[in-house]
């Protein structure tokens, strides 16, 4: 590390009822990997956004190599030096890797030395990638891949990496850490996002740590303890969740050779899936993202539907009940996509509420909305999950992605679902959260629910799940006790490795 690339002095931006960044200051160094931390909603997001020229701010300044920068958009961020790889891939499923990362150059060259720059830099940075290979048939780790190519193109000062880990096998982010380590050991910064704490510690040189949107400390990660920058993150201790001795009971929720063809060409077909989820049972399925998770989802929870008996409830086939039908008889779910998908984004979190708590609420009466009662539904979730919003009228896309999951799952939980289906529950989430949500899925569990969590980080799943198993190209793979797995055995299995490679890893 040397002089300084970047020096942030102040920066202040507000919105409507929220100061996001209050007079927030520090300095990133050439060849620095910079963590930035805090808890949801704590101006994480505001603050990239200002320095990838996405957001102007209020008040303040900032300074790169000594000259005053200020992007009025990412073109002028790009071309001071800043790259971004964002948390959603901004990519197109029909398009080839190549014609996806021209069209995110300023003057693209042609396709065969667009090509041969690919494959150079990504030989030369250990990502190895096809500039032919078109991006729907990709793996989620192939696709961030083409998102690191795109900025490692541009020769950045500075990278930023929001959540970059989110969807990769332990094996995957090894790889990932080799390709930092020898971007930093060449002089570029980055700057690092992530509510994995272990990984900053393993990454990562310094942590400027964000609360309410202030900067209230900075620290070197390998110094600290995961739960010390956790609690630096909160501003007090909190809780690890705790299992409560528990019986499991009858069989609620039987797959039985459960097949689905694919929706389209970009989506996975589900292939003789079996397993059964007992009373009291959490059953973990891993998987690298895209191997079938959403269309596992989306059968369990009645948006496709399966021939009847190959999904049943107490031993009554549902396979070919709708959404609501099956919420009536208490199977719910929370999908991935918060926005959009799980929730409204212009809708506010009452209505949002309204939409899928109608019914087992109680807040529809002879054919009219009870408004008040939803109201005070979307009140409790607040409450009980520690949203932070200024009101419960606020619209669900004017929430942190942290604060909006912890209001998706709260839905769900305080409805009291005999089955309960949670696609990355804590996706997004920071350390103090995340072990909330997951008390809250033990809990249920512990009054008598089945949960299905199917999840990429693999820390939760060995700290909640009963039973293992893990999804790869639409086939689940043998269900194992999760204790006594170690995070290599997952690892394999979430990359289609047989039983007995498991079982010698």
């Amino acid at each position: 590390m040397s002089r300084i690339l970047l020096n942030i002095d102040g920066l202040t931006k507000a919105y409507p009822g929220v100061v996001a960044n209050d007079n927030v200051s520090f300095d990133i160094g050439h060849g620095e990997v910079h963590a930035l931390l805090g808890e949801n909603g704590a101006g994480k997001s505001t603050l990239v956004k200002m320095i990838y020229g996405l957001v102007k701010p209020d008040r303040g300044q900032m300074r790169m190599d000594g000259d005053v920068f200020t992007p009025s958009d990412p073109r002028q961020a790009r071309a001071s030096g800043v790259a971004m790889v964002f948390q959603h891939f901004s990519l197109f499923d029909a398009l080839s890797v190549a014609e996806n990362i021209a069209l995110g150059m300023e003057n693209p060259p042609s396709q065969r030395d667009l090509a041969k720059q690919i494959k150079e830099v990504s030989e030369n940075y250990g990502l190895p990638l096809d500039p032919r290979k078109t991006v729907g048939g990709l793996s989620a780790g192939e696709r961030q891949r083409v998102e690191i190519i795109r900025c490692l193109l541009q020769n950045p000062k500075l990278l930023i990496m929001d959540e970059p880990t989110s969807v990769l096998t332990p094996q995957e982010v090894n790889i990932l850490f080799e390709t930092l380590r020898k971007l930093k050991s060449e002089g570029t910064s980055i700057l690092y996002i992530s509510h994995k704490l272990d990984e900053i510690r393993t990454i990562c040189d310094t942590a400027t740590i964000l609360r309410h949107g202030k900067k209230v400390d900075t620290c070197v990660p390998r110094e600290k303890s995961a739960r010390e920058l956790a609690e630096m993150m909160v501003g007090a201790s909190f809780a690890s969740p705790s299992r409560s001795d528990r019986t499991l009971g009858d069989v609620l929720l039987r797959v039985k050779n459960l097949s689905l063809a694919a929706a389209d060409s970009f989506s996975t077909s589900l292939r003789g899936v079996s397993f059964d989820v007992r009373a009291g049972e959490i059953l973990g399925i891993g998987g690298v993202a895209g191997n079938g998770q959403d269309e596992l989802l989306s059968a369990l929870s009645g948006e496709a539907r399966t021939q009847h008996d190959m999904v049943q409830l107490s031993g009554k086939p549902i396979g070919q009940q709708g959404p609501n039908d099956r919420r009536l008889l208490g199977v719910l779910s929370a999908p991935e996509e918060r926005l959009g998908h799980a929730a409204a984004p212009n809708m506010s979190l009452v209505e949002n509420a309204m939409m899928t708590a109608a019914s087992r609420q109680g807040l529809v009466s002879n054919g009219f909305l009870a408004w008040s009662k939803a109201k005070g539904f979307a009140e409790r979730v607040i409450s009980e999950f520690d949203v932070r919003t200024p009101s419960a009228n606020n619209a669900a896309r004017s929430l942190s992605g942290g604060n909006l999951q912890k209001f998706v799952i709260g839905r769900e939980v305080l409805q009291d679902p005999k089955v309960l289906v949670v696609n990355q529950p804590t996706w997004g989430v920071d350390a103090a959260a995340a072990a909330s949500i997951r008390q809250a899925l033990l809990d249920l569990a512990a009054g008598g629910a089945a949960i299905i969590v199917i999840s990429q980080d693999l820390d939760e799943l060995i700290e909640i799940s009963d039973n293992f198993a893990a999804l790869n190209e639409g086939r689940l793979s043998d269900i194992r006790p999760m204790q006594g797995l170690t995070v290599d055995q997952i690892g394999l299995m979430m990359g289609g490795a047989h039983d007995a490679e498991v079982a010698h890893a």
